[in-house]
């Protein structure tokens, strides 16, 4: 196998606090890889970014909103497009929060959002798609979060 570099990305799967209801993107049908796939909020990292900087520019790119990092929900490892090296990417995966959603503003990366809830998620995407396990990794992470920590994060930050 060839000897190449890893991509870096980050994903960002959005919940608001209101009802607890998870932010689903649609990818456009013209988008060069995984055209018409559900997904959330994601970008990779530019030169000089760490992953939360990267995270926040996303969520305000993509989705004109500014997000709370609660959690990290994971990592990921996946070539975009073919297996070769020039296509490899890993990402850190957050769960984050927002709490106003009037300045949802969807970029030319996405043709359509829906807010669902975990259970409507798991319907829509059935295991083993990656965003009905995310969704319910998320789940599992919230109501496994004691409330301080959580309000914590709402008057704070997730990095230090």
């Amino acid at each position: 196998m060839a000897v190449g570099r890893f991509l870096a990305m980050v994903g960002v799967l959005v919940w608001r606090r209101l009802d607890g209801k998870y932010l689903v993107l649609r990818r456009p049908d013209t988008r060069d890889w995984a055209a018409g796939e559900w997904e959330c909020a994601s970008g990779r990292l530019e030169q000089g970014e760490d992953f939360i900087q990267a995270a926040r520019r996303e969520a305000l790119e993509e989705l004109g909103l500014e997000v709370r990092i609660e959690f990290l929900l994971g990592t990921t490892h996946f070539y975009r497009g073919d297996a070769l090296p020039e296509n490899e990417m890993i990402g850190v995966i957050f769960g984050c929060t927002v709490g106003d959603i009037t300045g949802l503003d969807l970029s030319y990366e996405h043709s359509a959002h829906h807010w669902v809830t975990a259970e409507e998620a798991q319907s829509l995407f059935p295991i083993p798609h990656f965003m009905g396990r995310l969704i319910a990794r998320a789940e599992t992470f919230r109501s496994l979060m004691p409330r301080e920590l959580r309000q914590q994060y709402w008057k704070g930050d997730f990095d230090f």
